[in-house]
Formats: C-alpha cells, sequence, structure tokens
C-alpha cells in the first residue's frame, strides 16, 4: 500500500475508533485530563545527560560489596563494567551519575532515588524502575538490554531510549510525554493507559500499540509502524 494511502486509511480506522468511543454512555466515559495537567507535562525540563565526574568519583569492576561500603547517597559518579547483577540496591540515592557497561539485571531497587541517572550498554533486564522514588525520577538509557524491566506507573515525560531492547517491559499507567524511542525493539512491551502524547516511535520496531487504551495527540510513527496501531481492530494492512 503507498504511504499516501496507508496514512489516508489509518486516519479513517482512528475516526472509526473515534466513533466507538462517542458511542458509550456518558456514565462511563474517562474523567477529561485537566488542563493545567497537561501544561505541566508538556513543561517538564530536559534533562542533561551527566557527563562530568570528578577522578576520585569513577569506579571500576566494583560489585555490590563496594557500595556497601559508601554512603547511601552518591553523587557525580561513573561506574564501569560493574556487576551489580540480583545486588540489593534499596533506598540508595544516585544523582547526577553513569553506569556504563554494567550488569544490574534483577537488582532491587525499592525506594531507590535516581536522579538524572544515565545508563549506557548496561544489563538491566528484570529490574522494576517502578518501585523506585518518585521524586526528581529521571533516567537515560544508550544501548541497553531491558527485557521484563518495569516503569508501571512513572512519570517519566521526554525520557529517551536510544539503540535499545526492552522486550515485554512493561509501561503501564506511565507518563512517556514526549518520549523518544530511537531505534528500539519493543516486542512485547505493554502499552496501557500510557500517556504517550508527543512521543516519538518513527525508528521503533516491533510494538502493539491500541489508540483505543492509550493517549497517543501528536504522537509520530513512521509508515511502517502502521500495523503496531491498528492490529488490536483486526485490520491488516498489506504492501
Amino acid at each position: 500500500m503507498p504511504w499516501a494511502a496507508g496514512l489516508r486509511f489509518l486516519a479513517e480506522a482512528l475516526r472509526f475508533v473515534g466513533y466507538l468511543a462517542a458511542s458509550v454512555p456518558a456514565c462511563s466515559a474517562p474523567t477529561p485530563i485537566p488542563a493545567s495537567v497537561v501544561k505541566a507535562r508538556r513543561s517538564a525540563p530536559v534533562l542533561r545527560k551527566p557527563s562530568v565526574f570528578p577522578v576520585e568519583n569513577v569506579f571500576e569492576r566494583w560489585d555490590a560489596a563496594h557500595l556497601a561500603a559508601y554512603p547511601h547517597e552518591l553523587e557525580q559518579c561513573r561506574f564501569v563494567s560493574c556487576d551489580f547483577s540480583g545486588a540489593n540496591l534499596n533506598n540508595l540515592l544516585f544523582i547526577d551519575c553513569l553506569f556504563e557497561r554494567c550488569n544490574l539485571a534483577s537488582a532491587s531497587l525499592a525506594n531507590t532515588g535516581l536522579q538524572n541517572v544515565a545508563f549506557s550498554e548496561c544489563k538491566l533486564s528484570g529490574v522494576q524502575f517502578a518501585v523506585c522514588r518518585e521524586m526528581l525520577f529521571g533516567v537515560h538509557f544508550e544501548r541497553c538490554q531491558l527485557h521484563y524491566a518495569s516503569f508501571a506507573g512513572k512519570r517519566m515525560p521526554r525520557t529517551r531510549f536510544e539503540h535499545c531492547t526492552l522486550h515485554d517491559a512493561d509501561f503501564t499507567n506511565t507518563d512517556l510525554t514526549e518520549a523518544v524511542f530511537q531505534e528500539c525493539s519493543l516486542a512485547g512491551t505493554v502499552f496501557e493507559h500510557t500517556q504517550l502524547a508527543g512521543a516519538d516511535f518513527t525508528t521503533a520496531a516491533n510494538f502493539i500499540i491500541d489508540p483505543t487504551l492509550n493517549y497517543l495527540r501528536k504522537a509520530r510513527f513512521s509508515t511502517a509502524g502502521l500495523p503496531g496501531l491498528v492490529s488490536q481492530l483486526g485490520i491488516v494492512i498489506e504492501d
């Protein structure tokens, strides 16, 4: 199907979804989002990826035992090739930190503070970011494995995921306003009641997003991503 025809087809499909939504009785309609809340989300600051670290704050090949000997608050630290897999990182606070080529698979982050923390080439499978502290939560991901990771319920507008695999991850009730999924694979990832206004999926692949369950105003998709938007409607797009 030519691109222009495909876009027209998607527009018709979404108009049909709107018709179905309009036919639901008023008593079951969701409460509109107040304009003040929408405005606040749009004005969320863009976090700068941490890049400056004192020489004494660069730690290589650490494990959880090394962290246990340090204070609960770590600021402007760079962790390189560390193994924190399965580690108990509960109640720690990381501020302006970078994890580079680290293994944090299945690490526990209950009440852990991640304030402007970047992960580059890290293994993060099974990590429950959902239980991190809400206050100033801010993360960046580049070339990371995030299989089965959960961000359910988190507010993380403008978060960038670059060249990541997020198979079977969970974004239920997550605020991803203006988030970017650059060259990411999203097979099996759950988007349900997710705020995706202005999000960029133009180079993402393998996602399925139901327009009837998620807020997609001004979200961006490529023509190749059309099947992932209409598959829940039983619609098949053919080349």
